[in-house]
């Protein structure tokens, strides 16, 4: 049997997989990825760390791999994205901390740029908007604030450039993760020297972009002991595309939804760059080999507050003890009793984008107590991740076909039956839930010959479906309540 080994680069911690052929985790081999937090605001990591543990978890998962008689074909990776790392390529070391995409110490900034007029400029050539989450004025802080000197032996790029160059020698990042930097121009797959100049980077610093599906080197002999040597890495994705590739969504109007700390929505818009669409940005999907016409573009949504809703019912107000009991409490009342939540914590993400908005309760009456709180929360979590659908729906003129989903939240069958719901179409939970290190492994076998893009929404696998159970009448009296309940929310800074 072939056996792919999927590297998972994530922002609190690292993972090595190993898939077989039939797409099954058949291995794990996890290390936490220490956090730090140097001022208010402001998240860094290790990037000598990342990829100790990237050795770490790949030699014990080769370990025992080689112990039962397998060999790997190829492996893939998935990385957190827009994190800035630096490294000297000469000494092998990393040069500053690396500035994690979380990180909002160059708000300010951002700022500047937007005021000096170059938004539209940023927005039509990236498919993105002037904010500190991306890359590039994680580097130029680096340059003008954290000492980082220019030299021939610099290397700029992301969390896949960093670990990837270790592992192979070659400096390169795939288009997905390049298209998160604000350095990339998405109508020409290339960085472009105009936004380079505008946020003060060299390209000649950048990596070499490549294919997200293709054969970037081979796995160096002094790495990991030796157990891996030779074997191609040939798949490389930021985490969103590659749980978005992971789900088999290869088609246009295909979408996945992640419920995590905040929810992830990706819409496979197909291989045309897309116009800009408000409140949401665009992003590389894929590209397969070196064909750019085998590239695949995704509208992107954020939602803010999802998992983190459930984590205040819990230590906010002590109204839940373990988040697991969010879905039997919720399910113990037939309706949330006519209240809607809006956990506008942090303001509203898409495709609101209202740093202002507050959070807000509505519609409180003595009847309601702890069961119908929980139940209002899962509905906002379906309800938030609707406003993205019908934003990417309305602007990318694509029909949305099914719904994917994954992340801690899609085990509430609850949540799965409201997305139906409100979204009109099917939604499926996948048999595993590791869907972004899958995505890493399909990249890399797809290259390999191991899958065709054909059969990986099978191979994915499906542990339920939901079809929507109430009319689309009874939804949209719901949806339309919520959004009063959101405008009161906007109204309160």
């Amino acid at each position: 049997m072939t056996t792919i080994v999927a590297i998972d680069a994530g922002t609190t911690g690292i993972r090595s997989l190993a898939v077989s052929e039939r797409g099954e985790v058949i291995g794990i081999s996890y290390r936490e990825l220490t956090q730090h937090f140097p001022r208010p605001g402001w998240v860094e990591h290790d990037a000598a760390e990342i990829f100790s543990l990237v050795e770490e978890t790949l030699a014990e998962l080769a370990g025992r791999l080689g112990e039962a008689g397998e060999t790997v074909a190829a492996i893939g990776m998935t990385n957190q994205r827009e994190t800035a790392v630096a490294w000297d390529l000469t000494t092998g070391e990393p040069l500053q901390p690396a500035i994690v995409w979380q990180d909002r110490r160059t708000a300010d900034r951002c700022r500047e740029l937007e005021e000096a007029g170059h938004g539209e400029l940023v927005r039509t050539r990236t498919g993105l908007v002037l904010d500190s989450y991306f890359s590039a004025t994680k580097w130029q802080w680096m340059f003008e604030h954290g000492g980082l000197e220019p030299s021939s032996s610099l290397a700029l790029g992301t969390i896949d450039d960093w670990v990837g160059w270790k592992l192979t020698g070659r400096h390169a990042t795939d288009v997905t993760n390049a298209s998160r930097t604000l350095c990339f121009d998405l109508g020409t797959s290339s960085w472009s020297e105009e936004l380079c100049e505008l946020f003060g980077i060299e390209m000649a610093f950048l990596g070499e972009v490549v294919a997200s599906s293709g054969r970037l080197g081979a796995v160096r002999r002094e790495v990991a002991g030796g157990r891996l040597a030779d074997v191609p890495l040939s798949g490389v994705a930021g985490d969103q595309q590659a749980a978005l590739f992971g789900q088999g969504c290869t088609t246009a109007g295909m979408t996945k939804v992640t419920y995590g700390t905040g929810s992830f929505v990706l819409m496979n818009v197909g291989a045309e760059v897309p116009d800009p669409v408000d409140g949401l940005v665009t992003t590389v999907a894929w590209q397969i080999g070196e064909d750019r016409a085998a590239t695949a573009y995704a509208l992107e949504g954020s939602v803010f507050s999802s998992g983190s809703t459930i984590q205040w019912l819990r230590d906010g107000l002590g109204l839940i003890e373990e988040a697991a009991e969010i879905g039997p409490l919720a399910e113990s009342v037939p309706t949330s009793g006519g209240i809607y939540i809006v956990p506008a914590f942090v303001g509203l993400g898409s495709p609101w984008w209202d740093p202002s908005a507050r959070g807000v309760i509505g519609g409180l009456t003595k009847g309601v107590g702890r069961a119908e709180l929980a139940r209002a929360v899962v509905e906002a979590m379906a309800f938030q991740v609707r406003d993205v659908l019908d934003a990417m729906v309305a602007g990318s003129g694509c029909e949305l076909e099914t719904i994917r989903v994954d992340g801690g939240a899609s085990a509430l069958d609850l949540l799965c039956r409201l997305q139906a719901d409100q979204s009109r179409v099917s939604v499926v939970r996948p048999a595993t839930t590791e869907v972004t290190a899958l995505g890493a492994a399909f990249l890399a076998g797809v290259a390999e010959g191991v899958w065709h893009l054909e059969e990986l929404a099978s191979l994915a696998g499906e542990e339920a479906r939901f079809e929507p159970a109430v009319s689309a009448a009874r939804a949209d009296v719901d949806h339309r309540l919520w959004l009063r309940a959101l405008e009161v929310s906007r109204r309160l800074a």
